[in-house]
């Protein structure tokens, strides 16, 4: 019998030590004692011989093994213990401390954070201490780090990013760090700000060429802040697209309030306070103010957020918390409206306005600097309209102006507040202060039901056609005008609007071409296909309003520059064509296309003759070609000495390519090629192609090669190209700094081009108030003189939204009200029988004709000082943690407020009948009073809900209707 060979069954893994369980063991001693004691010895000498030992080795994969072992491996059995000892007394508080060693982190794993820790010194890489120093220096940005083709998050923003973004977070040398593609820079900026945070992009700030010839060629890259970004600030910084990502809204104010007690008190304990506020929209330059005393409710502070919607809110230090808490309903988690805090501590004596100022002179230097440059007469101080607006503003909204001034200063946008800014108060005389609780109960801008827009009577008036006349239309609605004049100037030119409509006529007449007289009979277009080509143009536009903004603050892209200015020129020339007040005077051409006066002037500011020619000049020192291809460096035209550093730089680089292309006659003369040409290949210039077998000296770089040729850059080649990167380099800082010059020149021009653009607007707005009257077949309202009595006058009237939802079944009523007649009308019925849908008609009736608009009805006839509208039943705030009870003085300033005034009352289901009822009688005292001492009655009331005083009344004033 042969020996057994052993058969391997893997080779991968080597055999294992332990005995096989086949291999026979030697018998044991004691056994073979007991048998030599049992039996004689043999006598055969010669022992049998053994059978030899089989053994087998098997191999395993690893998770095989593991599975095995688990199987095969016998469980060690739990010590038993004896039976002399006893168990151990439980001891809770010993157990509470194991578990909290436990279960909590303990003190010496290391923490990726951002800052680093003075007793764990760490050693950082480089570019880690580049991202610790940036955060340091702004520790509440959210900073996103250029690094090579990605965008990178360290440590605790890094978490935050993977949480919003949805990315993954990893742990890489002392950070947790995530990243993004440098291409979807813009989808994630704009979902980050809309999360509510502020996000600031780093980027490399000098290139590879500069490096290389700078002091620090061998370090790394030198990074800093390129760019932040906040829901407030995202449309007015540098652009970064993806608009569809949000945060382009209507608007985006930013929101400062300070606050002040009016009895003397600690701001956390007072009830009754004074308000100041500035809300500034740094992508228009709308600028907002107000200063108010506010009740304990803060009525007025929220009826300022509703008007306003911010995005972004600045609170002073000391706000109390009736105030914290109307701004925190606003700005809830829910929101994402982003909230910072400031100190106001040093503008306590006179700083705010002090800070102001500085402000203001600084910018007027640097203005008058410039205009000495260009040999202008510079600007007077005292006579710039926004230091006489700022001069004239209460306390505590100029604090809360140098609270945002300091604000906007990390961005750069503060010149918007100085020189681009059109400062107004939130509340006019000429205009209605409608309160938080009218816009909620007449659902104006959303309503009852989910807040939203749909159904609301901002979104069935809502007709334009561009981003700033929905902006400018939305104050129009939430602010009706009280002053007759005006009121009647906006109906005529809604009303001209409307009857030009569907009417394009085309007028002979004889235009002047080219600045001479020409005997071409040309075709007038009608007013309305002017203005209606005008505004279909800028409805696919871009915003211009925020476009004109972001020239002025030097984020603009050239492309975007010239898509803004090319639209304004546009417009301005085709106005230009209605010869408006012309100064070309000939029989044949009608010298007044349009009547109105407000239209007339409107179109004058949008065609100003000042407004198309710097526009012309504005493009005509662009390279358009340029800009579409991003190139910077040839995108200034040099004409008349202007730019003469980009003149300069170009030079250069044109020295360094001629020197480099006249190194091609000294190769020919080595190489006794007199045909050699340079090559370019795969984006590689001045390549010298050679046949293999050409032989060149050793100092020769090759750089790739074919079958037949080998392509070579020389020494000199080498050297030439790299002063050539260089000196691009240099052409394209030149010609960036040259570009913010330009588009800080454009400052001059902003005023007229902002009040260009918000004509632009008022004309798409009356646009849109013509297109809803025709479309709904409304009539113009009647106003009637002051020395007649107060009345309103309704004929068949409908409700504006309720009329479209539920379209041929709404029934009309008639509304006839005077003051030497019937003034108060008690509205009485079951419930769901159409009371409080009749109350809202009249009061969005009354808004409509003094917003000015044609309203729903057969006829109108009204007053024009119906100023203010109080309305139905106070909202239930349980939820926004706000009281609900109405204060007894609050009950009797309700009741007092008469004077020309159209009160819509009605008994709610938190107050109580009693309470009802003394409303009702202190409002009818009051009326008997007000009749009784001789003055005119200017104030109509609706009642609803008030059957339990309607027999009392009857009885007091039987010879009365009502």
């Amino acid at each position: 019998m042969g020996k057994h060979k052993q058969q391997v069954l893997s080779r991968f893994f080597a055999p294992k030590t332990a005995t096989s369980p086949l291999t026979t063991t030697a018998p044991d001693s004691s056994s073979a004692a007991a048998s030599s004691m049992s039996s004689p010895p043999l006598s055969n000498p010669n022992p049998p011989t053994p059978p030899p030992k089989i053994s087998a080795t098997v191999s395993f994969s690893p998770s095989k093994r593991k599975l095995l072992t688990s199987h095969l491996t016998p469980k060690s059995k739990k010590p038993k213990l004896s039976p002399h000892t006893q168990n151990p007394v439980p001891n809770p508080s010993l157990h509470q401390k194991f578990l909290q060693k436990l279960l909590e982190p303990s003190e010496q794993i290391p923490e990726h954070s951002n800052q680093p820790s003075s007793s764990n010194p760490k050693k950082y890489t480089p570019l880690e201490q580049q991202v610790v120093d940036l955060k340091n220096k702004y520790p509440d940005v959210l900073l996103m780090v250029e690094v090579g083709y990605k965008f990178r998050f360290f440590g605790e923003d890094a978490e935050i990013a993977a949480r919003v973004l949805g990315i993954y977070c990893h742990v890489d040398h002392n950070f947790m760090t995530a990243s993004v593609p440098t291409f979807r820079l813009n989808v994630h900026v704009r979902r980050l700000v809309s999360a509510g945070y502020k996000v600031g992009v780093v980027k490399q700030t000098e290139t590879a060429a500069i490096k290389a010839h700078g002091a620090n060629r061998a370090g790394p890259f030198v990074r800093g802040l390129s760019a932040l970004y906040t829901k407030a600030t995202l449309e007015a910084a540098e652009d970064v697209g993806g608009r569809e990502e949000g945060c382009g809204g209507v608007s985006n104010y930013l929101l400062c309030v300070v606050e002040r007690s009016l009895l003397g008190e600690k701001v956390e304990s007072g009830i009754d306070a004074k308000l100041g506020f500035v809300a500034v929209e740094v992508s228009t330059g709308d600028v907002v103010y107000g200063e108010f005393s506010d009740d304990f409710m803060r009525s007025g502070l929220e009826a300022a957020i509703m008007n306003l919607t911010p995005a972004e809110m600045l609170f002073g230090n000391q706000i109390s918390k009736q105030t914290e808490k109307i701004l925190l309903a606003y700005a809830g988690p829910a929101s994402n409206v982003r909230v910072e805090h400031a100190s106001c501590d040093c503008f306590n004596d006179g700083g705010a306005l002090a800070e102001v100022m500085c402000l203001f002179e600084n910018i007027l230097e640097d203005n008058t600097a410039d205009n000495r440059r260009q040999n202008m007469e510079p600007e007077h101080e005292n006579n710039h309209p926004t230091i006489q607006g700022i001069m004239n503003m209460p306390d505590l909204a100029v604090q809360a102006l140098a609270l945002t001034i300091r604000h906007l200063k990390q961005f750069g946008f503060e010149r918007i507040l100085s020189l681009g800014a059109s400062f107004r108060p939130l509340m006019s005389e000429k205009e209605m202060n409608l309160s938080a609780n009218t816009l909620q109960q007449l659902e104006v801008f959303g309503n009852n039901s989910n807040r939203s827009e749909s159904a609301s009577l901002l979104h069935i008036m809502n007709h334009t056609v561009t981003i700033y006349g929905s902006r400018l239309l939305r104050h129009w609605v939430s602010h009706p005008l009280c002053d007759r004049n005006m009121i009647s100037a906006r109906l005529d030119a809604v009303s001209e609007i409307a009857e030009a409509m569907g009417s394009l006529k085309a007028l002979q007449c004889v235009e002047m071409l080219d600045g001479q007289y020409s005997d071409i009979a040309a075709v007038q277009p009608d007013f309305y296909y002017v203005l209606s080509s005008v505004l279909t143009t800028l409805g696919r536009s871009s915003d211009i309003q925020r476009g004109i903004t972001r020239i002025f603050h030097r984020t603009a892209t050239a492309s975007e520059f010239i898509a803004v200015i090319e639209a304004i020129l546009y417009t301005g020339k085709q106005l230009q064509r209605l010869n408006i007040n012309s100064d070309f005077k000939n029989e044949t051409v009608q010298a007044d296309t349009v009547h109105s006066a407000l239209l007339k002037k409107l179109i004058l500011t949008a065609s100003s003759a000042s407004v198309v020619d710097n526009a012309t000049k504005l493009l005509s020192a662009i390279n358009k070609e340029a800009a579409d291809k991003g190139d910077l460096p040839n995108l200034l035209i040099i004409t008349n000495g202007q730019f003469p550093e980009v003149a300069k730089a170009r030079e250069a680089v044109q020295s360094v390519k001629a020197k480099l292309d006249s190194l091609i006659g000294l190769y020919r003369k080595q190489l006794r090629m007199s045909n050699l040409e340079f090559t370019s290949v795969s984006g590689t210039t001045h390549l010298i192609e050679l046949p293999l077998d050409v032989k060149v000296s050793l100092n020769w770089v090759k750089i790739n090669s074919t079958r037949k040729t080998i392509r070579y850059h020389p020494p000199e080649v080498l050297t030439a190209l790299d002063q050539l990167t260089l000196t691009n380099e240099e052409l394209g800082i030149v010609s960036r700094a040259a570009w913010d010059g330009f588009l800080m020149e454009f400052g001059k021009y902003y005023a007229e081009f902002q009040a260009a653009v918000q004509a632009l607007a008022a004309l798409d707005c009356l646009h849109s108030l013509a297109t809803l009257s025709k479309n709904k077949n409304y009539v113009r309202p009647v106003f009637v003189d002051d020395e007649e009595p107060v009345q309103i006058i309704i004929s068949s009237g409908r409700h504006p939204v309720l009329e479209t939802i539920v379209q041929d079944n709404f029934v009309p009523n008639d509304t006839n009200l005077h003051a030497d007649r019937e003034y108060c009308q008690i509205v009485t019925g079951p419930n769901m029988g159409g009371k409080s849908c009749y109350i809202r008609q009249v009061a969005l009736i009354a808004m409509m004709a003094q917003l000015p608009s044609s309203c729903i009805h057969r006829a109108i006839s009204m007053a024009a000082r119906l100023e203010e509208v109080v309305t139905m039943r106070k909202e239930n705030k349980l939820q926004k943690g706000l009281l609900v009870e109405e204060a007894p003085t609050d009950r009797e300033k309700r009741a007092k407020e008469i004077p020309e005034s159209l009160g819509c009352f009605r008994g709610g289901k938190i107050t109580s009948s009693e309470e009802r009822i003394g409303v009702y009688r202190e409002l009818f005292s009051n009326l008997k009073l007000a009749e009784r001492d001789g003055d005119p009655v200017k104030s109509f009331q609706f009642l609803e809900n008030a059957r339990i005083i309607v027999k009392e009344l009857m009885n007091r004033q039987s010879n009365r209707i009502w």
